[in-house]
């Protein structure tokens, strides 16, 4: 019986030695280094930890970022935001373990999300940083000048794999798209922002624009070029043309308005290209509306120029947004599948239209053929000579 009673006491006592080491609190953490910090943060996620000391006098911040669970074949990054709650626009401070066992720690600013985390001046002045890496925690310690007098900062932190020595793109699910948060650097005060707001909103800015610019539109214009050559869907090709193109533009405004407001919510962060594309097709959509409204009627003098016209644009916006959307799938950076399944789309609409395009011009000579000859004359044998050769048409009463 007492032998149980020490194996049960000894077992609780290892439990609460695990579970006190698991749920490590950064009040009870003490540097090997003796330095003392007067404030700590348990950050949510990503097993991090903050601790600093601030002086509002001289607006100096000094320090210690742990992250656990770390090799070396990882780099961890820490950063404050002076313009926004996300990673886009942030100044970063970055470590890592290099092949030959040195530590490499170097200041970073952030200007896009498909950054690769180069070296670079920051918006503030940082004179010490150095890092270090033992038991799996790395832990980077900075002396940071603020710029600005606000003592509320937005924070991100973050981590990621290495390729030799050289950072590679973070994970874009789970914690790592809620690593960052607000600071208050007086009280201690925290809350974490996470990235899902964002992301939502850039993940619908994707779906809209690609279903409409991308889908929508390019069935539209099978429709209008390939169901009017059979008489029978005469004039409900039309009405199915329009309807799909008109749903298309609707959806895509949409997805462009949602474009512009993470613009504005993204200051100092420019995709050039992506948004000059963007600008171009709503402007040219936005054409074909109208011209829609203004189209002459079919043995008008001026519909052959309209019909040129409607053709040119209306290619020229289908071209575009393909491109379009694949810029925004660099931009976005989701999984593979979603690229892929919009290439398997794409691809299938495009087959679609060879086996239509050669189908209907089948049909259409057919129908010539058939026409031409309705209208060849008609001559009525023996009428004169042997099987009317040589004979004068029939002359009918």
């Amino acid at each position: 019986m007492a032998r149980t009673l020490n194996l049960v006491f000894s077992l609780a006592i290892l439990m609460s030695l695990i579970f006190s080491s698991t749920a490590q609190s950064c009040k009870s953490y003490a540097f090997s280094s003796n330095k003392i910090f007067r404030a700590c943060n348990d950050l949510p996620v990503l097993n991090s930890y903050l601790h600093w000391n601030y002086d509002s006098s001289s607006n100096k911040l000094q320090i210690a970022y742990r992250h656990t669970g770390i090799t070396s074949s990882k780099w961890v990054a820490w950063a404050i935001n002076p313009t926004s709650t996300g990673m886009a626009g942030s100044q970063a401070l970055v470590a890592y373990q290099q092949n030959d066992g040195t530590m490499r720690a170097y200041r970073s600013p952030i200007s896009s999300y498909q950054t690769s985390l180069q070296e670079g001046k920051l918006s503030f002045d940082v004179p010490d940083l150095s890092a270090t890496l033992a038991n799996n925690e790395l832990i980077m310690f900075a002396t940071i000048e603020l710029s600005n007098t606000s003592t509320t900062v937005n924070q991100v932190w973050q981590d990621g794999p290495l390729s030799g020595n050289a950072p590679q793109i973070h994970s874009t699910s789970g914690s790592n798209v809620q690593s960052m948060g607000t600071l208050n650097l007086l009280s201690g005060e925290s809350s974490s922002t996470g990235g899902n707001g964002k992301i939502r909103k850039r993940n619908i800015h994707g779906v809209l624009n690609a279903v409409s610019w991308g889908i929508l539109m390019p069935i539209g214009a099978l429709i209008a070029r390939y169901l009017k050559v059979f008489k029978s869907a005469d004039p409900a090709w039309f009405y199915l043309h329009a309807s799909c193109q008109s749903i298309a533009y609707i959806v895509g405004v949409a997805g462009w308005a949602t474009g512009l407001k993470l613009g504005s919510e993204s200051a100092g962060i420019q995709y050039d290209a992506h948004r000059t594309i963007g600008i171009i097709l709503f402007c040219l959509g936005t054409l074909q509306v109208f011209a829609l409204l203004l189209r002459p009627k079919a043995d008008h003098k001026y519909r052959f120029y309209w019909n040129i016209y409607h053709h040119l644009v209306g290619y020229t916006v289908i071209i575009l947004s393909i491109i379009n959307i694949f810029k925004g799938f660099n931009i976005l950076n989701p999984d593979e599948k979603w690229k892929n399944a919009y290439i398997g789309v794409i691809v299938a609409l495009a087959l679609n239209a060879v086996w239509l395009e050669g189908y209907t011009w089948y049909v259409v000579v057919k129908r010539k053929s058939s026409e031409t000859a309705g209208k060849m004359p008609h001559f009525t044998n023996g009428s004169n000579g042997a099987n009317g050769y040589g004979g004068r048409p029939h002359q009918g009463v």
